[in-house]
Order: C-alpha cells, then structure tokens, then sequence
C-alpha cells in the first residue's frame, strides 16, 4: 500500500542565536517547523507566509524567502504518512519568540545541535542537514 502523502510549506525561524524555532499542534507531541497544507491556487511561498502568520503572528515577504528544496518525510503526527514539503527559510531572525495562535499550542527555540526525540523527522532528517 502507498502511504498518504501530505503537502505542505514549512519555515525555518531562528533566532539571533541560532535556535530554530519549533511548534506543536493541539492534541499532539511532535514539534515541527510552522507551516501547513495550501489553500487552492495558493504558491508554496504563498502558503508559508500565511500558515506563520496565522499560527504564529510573525509577518514574512514571500519574495524574501529563501527556498531549501521540497522535501520528504514520515508525517510526525500522522502514522503510516509521507510529508511533502516545501521549505523555505526566513531571512531575519526573530528578536523575540512569537505566541503562538489557532491550533499552536507551543512555540520553544530549539538548539539544533541537540536533537530530541519529539522532533519531527522533516525537521531530523531532512531540513538540519542542511542548514550546514
């Protein structure tokens, strides 16, 4: 059987330290990168920019991100599925760690040098190789 894939963008933020910051949904233990599915005729840079400003608050300039690749992973919260994502990292670090919104339960800066169990495997396998 094919596993279901999900399509998203996802952002890297990091701060002026160089911690990633990372969130949780609602009803979930997995911490990933903000972002989520796309609206219909909705551009991947296009999709990003909304998902962190709806979770999150933090304003982004879709022109300004800068595109990682579009990557895949096991789902963090979804067994047995494929993510498909979008990437893309945001050009300024954050001078303050954003509240989060809608269905984000938590927002932490994460030192990425340390990776914990809870982190979702996109974020593990795919997008912290490389961020150099």
């Amino acid at each position: 059987m094919v596993p279901a894939e999900i399509r998203v963008s996802a952002v890297v933020l990091t701060d002026g330290d160089g911690r990633v910051l990372l969130v949780r949904k609602r009803g979930t233990s997995a911490l990933f990168n903000p972002g989520g599915k796309p609206e219909p005729g909705e551009s991947p840079a296009e999709c990003a920019v909304r998902e962190v400003f709806e979770e999150l608050g933090v304003e982004l300039d879709p022109g300004s991100l800068i595109p990682l690749g579009r990557l895949r992973a096991p789902a963090a919260n979804e067994a047995g599925a494929v993510v498909i994502a979008d990437v893309f990292q945001a050009p300024e670090p954050l001078s303050r760690l954003p509240r989060p919104r809608a269905e984000i339960v938590e927002a932490v800066f994460v030192d990425p040098a340390h990776p914990k169990p809870n982190w979702a495997p996109l974020f593990v396998e795919q997008i912290l190789p490389r961020m150099g």
